[in-house]
């Protein structure tokens, strides 16, 4: 199986930014654990970051065909970006999103996710295990949901 990792904005600086809410782990430190379960999991992955939205569309665009799923953590664009949401409609691969906290509980207007409803499932609120579980549920899913399919 292979599997887009995409981080949104701010996600380079985990480690130093609010450790508090985002935890210590590094960026790097989360994509290493998550390539050390694909590789036992036999799973390929394509790890991406940016803080401009148009580049992590452009990401899914250019490797939509070569991907059977989506793990993203679009940061901040969870809120209210429409053009990554019809992007992932647009691919139309099973995409689990991830935060490393729960944004739910969080300031009010993190509470409005335009993003989730283009996703088969969705886990917050446990760090980098948001980013393993999703992984993991992924590898499991091996092609068998479309696009629109909640499991």
């Amino acid at each position: 199986m292979n599997i887009l990792v995409v981080h949104g904005p701010n996600l380079n600086l985990l480690g130093e930014r609010e450790p508090n809410i985002y935890g210590k782990l590094t960026l790097r430190e989360i994509n290493l654990r998550l390539k050390a379960i694909a590789k036992k999991e036999k799973a390929a992955l394509r790890v991406f970051q940016s803080n401009r939205e148009g580049n992590i569309i452009d990401f899914i665009h250019r490797n939509r065909k070569w991907a059977d799923g989506i793990l993203i953590n679009p940061g901040g664009l969870t809120h209210y970006s429409i053009s990554l949401r019809d992007a992932i409609a647009a691919v139309s691969l099973p995409t689990v999103e991830v935060h490393l906290s729960n944004i739910n509980k969080r300031e009010k207007f993190r509470k409005t996710n335009v993003i989730r409803d283009v996703c088969v499932k969705q886990f917050m609120g446990e760090s980098d295990e948001s980013y393993i579980k999703g992984l993991l549920y992924l590898k499991r899913l091996s092609g068998g949901v479309r696009f629109g399919e909640k499991i």
